[in-house]
């Protein structure tokens, strides 16, 4: 295959694989209906389970979540005008007569950069949940971490 077509094989290819992961990213819907982390936020029920937490500890979690749900619904507007910005020059890209390499790359690390924003916010928000448990707690958490991690493994070797 020559250069130019990967290249352009790239672009098309590149704003599917950008917009799925924004999609997970601002709350994707996976096949029971909710959300990315079981319908908990940032901080599923299955990392909690076996956590015993106070009612101020389940107050604070709440009202986290209810924040961080709150500034993602007020940012939505705004990184879907952004995104689809971002396809339309895309799209002119690859219709242009002439291909531009340096425009395509500019555009895709601007992309690249935005994703990275997302997650160090959502990771951040992760971080506000975990201070609110105590050691023993993130123990716990820690536990269910490394359950799921073999889940997946597992899951991933019968695919592979």
């Amino acid at each position: 295959m020559k250069f130019s077509k990967r290249i352009a094989a790239t672009v098309i290819a590149l704003p599917l694989m950008m917009g799925s992961m924004s999609a997970m990213a601002f709350g994707g819907k996976h096949h029971d209906g909710e959300g990315m982390h079981g319908g908990k936020g940032m901080m599923g029920k299955h990392l909690l389970r076996g956590v015993d937490l106070t009612d101020e500890q389940k107050a604070e979690l709440k009202t986290l979540r209810e924040q961080k749900r709150e500034d993602m619904k007020a940012s939505k507007g705004e990184f879907r005008t952004q995104m689809m910005a971002d396809r339309q020059q895309m799209q002119a890209l690859m219709l242009a007569d002439n291909f531009d390499e340096a425009a395509v790359r500019a555009l895709a690390e601007k992309m690249v950069d935005q994703q990275v924003e997302r997650r160090v916010a959502m990771m951040k928000g992760q971080h506000e949940m975990m201070t609110i448990l105590t050691p023993e707690q993130k123990v716990q958490v820690k536990e269910n971490m490394d359950k799921m991690a073999e889940r997946m493994q597992k899951r991933m070797e019968k695919r592979g």
